[in-house]
């Protein structure tokens, strides 16, 4: 009698596939609720409609390397003379060359700036 041999069947190869991508949704269900939810009745404040500007009490950086406080031109050392030893904001042109900037906070530094904050804006797309 001849004996014909089944080919053997491979296993299925998706069950534990389907194991690991079950564990990981539950996985973030659960972390996804471990955060406080906003209060229901909170309204947040909508900032699309209001303007661009720099803090009134800050040195504006254009991109030509001028300095300027409140629209009127100022240099490091006219700024700080009226200032005073406490830290300094800075709005930098996103344009102002990088060297331009650094030699601007080192100045301001050395006349007295306890610190200096560059000043930027914050994209939230």
């Amino acid at each position: 009698m001849i004996r014909h041999d089944r080919p053997s069947r491979k296993r299925d190869s998706t069950i534990p596939l389907i194991n690991v991508v079950f564990l990981m949704l539950i996985f973030f269900l659960i972390a996804g609720t471990v955060a406080q939810p906003l209060d229901p009745d909170l309204e947040l404040v909508n900032t699309s409609d209001l303007d661009g500007r720099e803090p009134p009490d800050a040195l504006v950086l254009h991109a030509d390397g001028t300095l300027s406080f409140r629209g009127t031109p100022t240099d490091p050392q006219t700024y700080m003379t009226s200032r005073g030893e406490e830290p300094v904001r800075i709005v930098p042109d996103r344009n102002v060359s990088g060297a331009r900037l650094i030699e601007v906070t080192g100045a301001l530094r050395r006349l007295g700036a306890t610190a200096v904050f560059a000043v930027t804006e914050r994209a939230l797309e």
